[in-house]
């Protein structure tokens, strides 16, 4: 691999899908780094230095200078290391890029966590919604701007697959814990296929957790979350706090579960 200048360093979490958009990323560049896994519940007071605002992971260190939010981080490695680009040469297609990429954690990403949360009729409205998302892309993979290819970024993996395809695993955690089917083949069957394709790819199995290891993880959280939405009004005060910190934990770069966000850029 190439050797990465002295002082390239990840600060992450291992379930974090937004970390492992990082990880991958410097991983298809060649790039070494040193990766410093972060206690969420017991942040490091380097975390809290060089991510004040935010307080979250991931943040990348080059030289000692802090690079914060996920897809920012991703285009910030691919205008300091030219080689194996991972966004497009031509302006408008980087802007259709970029325009996915904002989809992702504005619209779909939201919707996958609020399955995660809800049981019921709520969740099977839930799902229906994450469905209408999953449709926009497949409509694109099939008569828009991703038509014929093989992957987002073409031939190769780009910043959309990515920003898409991190986390990806967790669909699969999801059918198990939640007895719900969130990619259809026959429902989204180029969606389905470019993400059997993505998951195949060794820099990509390098970085995905043990099934086990997800699952306890997922049925943690998701026992967590159903008994805080069923506790009585009286303890509002103390759930609300603990509400807070679940749903930031499911829904942002801070995040151990793999759903994305409108907070990252």
């Amino acid at each position: 691999m190439e050797q990465a200048p002295s002082g390239l360093k990840l600060f992450g979490s291992w379930a974090s899908s937004y970390t492992h958009r990082v990880q991958l990323a410097l991983k298809l560049k060649g790039l070494d780094f040193e990766y410093m896994e972060e206690d969420l519940n017991n942040k490091s007071p380097s975390l809290l230095l060089y991510n004040p605002v935010y307080k979250k992971v991931p943040v990348l260190l080059h030289l000692d200078r802090p690079i914060v939010e996920s897809v920012i981080i991703l285009q910030y490695i691919d205008e300091t290391w030219t080689d194996r680009p991972i966004m497009p040469a031509d302006p408008y297609e980087r802007a259709v890029a970029r325009f996915w990429c904002y989809f992702a954690d504005d619209k779909l990403g939201p919707a996958v966590g609020a399955v995660f949360g809800l049981a019921g009729e709520d969740q099977k409205a839930a799902v229906a919604h994450v469905h209408e998302n999953l449709k926009l892309i497949e409509t694109e993979l099939r008569e828009g701007a991703f038509k014929g290819r093989r992957f987002f970024g073409g031939d190769k993996i780009g910043i959309l697959d990515i920003v898409l395809g991190c986390g990806s695993y967790w669909l699969a955690v999801f059918d198990e814990v939640m007895e719900v089917k969130l990619v259809d083949p026959e429902a989204f069957p180029l969606f389905h296929a470019w993400l059997r394709d993505f998951e195949e790819q060794e820099e990509v199995k390098e970085i995905i957790p043990a099934i086990d290891r997800l699952l306890e993880y997922a049925r943690g959280i998701r026992q967590m979350m159903l008994s805080l939405k069923d506790t009585p009004t009286a303890a509002a005060p103390a759930a609300t706090t603990t509400t807070t910190t679940t749903t930031t934990t499911t829904t942002n770069d801070n995040s151990n579960v793999a759903v994305e966000s409108g907070s990252s850029v």
